[in-house]
């Protein structure tokens, strides 16, 4: 076998086992926060349903931790809070179909791992790489249908005494896993990462994913072609 055949599949190798993935969400949080807080105590307020649900617990533990992070107590059930903390969240997926094109055949001077790889390149040495070789390409339309699911995380932190709105963060995520449980301890955490912050500027929060959540790009199914060759970004 040919060296640069070797150094071209090692490379390969390398460069997908390097391959990391990110959870990026747009967040935009609004806030009338006092200078001077009192005691950062709080308790979380829920619907019925939300009390009956094992999901909204696991995401509520998430606010949990990273309320406790940022130095808030969990009030005692004979403590009066300065807070009540709610939340909400949802999950939504649309269709997409993109057309692109795609150079193929003889005329392909990339690297196009098909018969006419064994070309005149492959069976013996050619001193200089010319790619007006094969003359110009053929260019063909190929379809792609993936989905993309939406994500939505809503926390809103205001005074337990007289219901004074003084934090409300809305979390918006794109990406091609639907599972929501995955993708949720990244955006409850997206949403406290500049708490308070500027009020009512958005900004984008990119935050590494780790096993086992694994990879949020959308995964677009090419007709007429291998879905690996259609790369669609997070």
């Amino acid at each position: 076998m040919k060296p640069w055949v070797i150094a071209l599949a090692a490379l390969s190798v390398l460069l997908s086992g390097c391959a990391s993935y990110t959870v990026k969400s747009n967040v935009t949080a609004f806030h009338e926060w006092p200078a001077a807080a009192p005691e950062k105590t709080y308790v979380f307020e829920r619907t019925k349903e939300q009390n009956d649900s094992l999901e909204y617990r696991n995401y509520e533990n998430l606010v949990r931790g990273e309320l406790a992070r940022l130095g808030f107590k969990e009030a005692s059930t004979s403590q009066a809070p300065w807070l009540k903390a709610m939340l909400d969240y949802r999950i939504s997926v649309r269709d997409v179909r993109e057309i692109y094109p795609v150079a193929v055949g003889p005329s392909w001077p990339g690297p196009y791992w098909g018969p006419y790889w064994r070309g005149r390149y492959y069976r013996g040495y050619y001193p200089y790489y010319d790619p007006f070789w094969y003359g110009p390409p053929i260019i063909e339309q190929r379809e792609a249908n993936y989905q993309v699911f939406t994500r939505q995380l809503h926390v809103l932190l205001s005074q337990a005494a007289n219901g004074k709105r003084l934090y409300e963060v809305t979390v918006v995520s794109e990406g091609g896993n639907g599972n929501l449980a995955a993708i949720m301890p990244y955006m409850v955490r997206s949403a406290f990462s500049d708490f308070p912050g500027k009020s009512g500027v958005p900004h984008v929060v990119e935050l590494k994913m780790e096993e086992p959540a694994g990879n949020d790009a959308a995964a677009p199914v090419a007709q007429g072609a291998p879905a690996a060759s259609a790369a669609a970004q997070q």
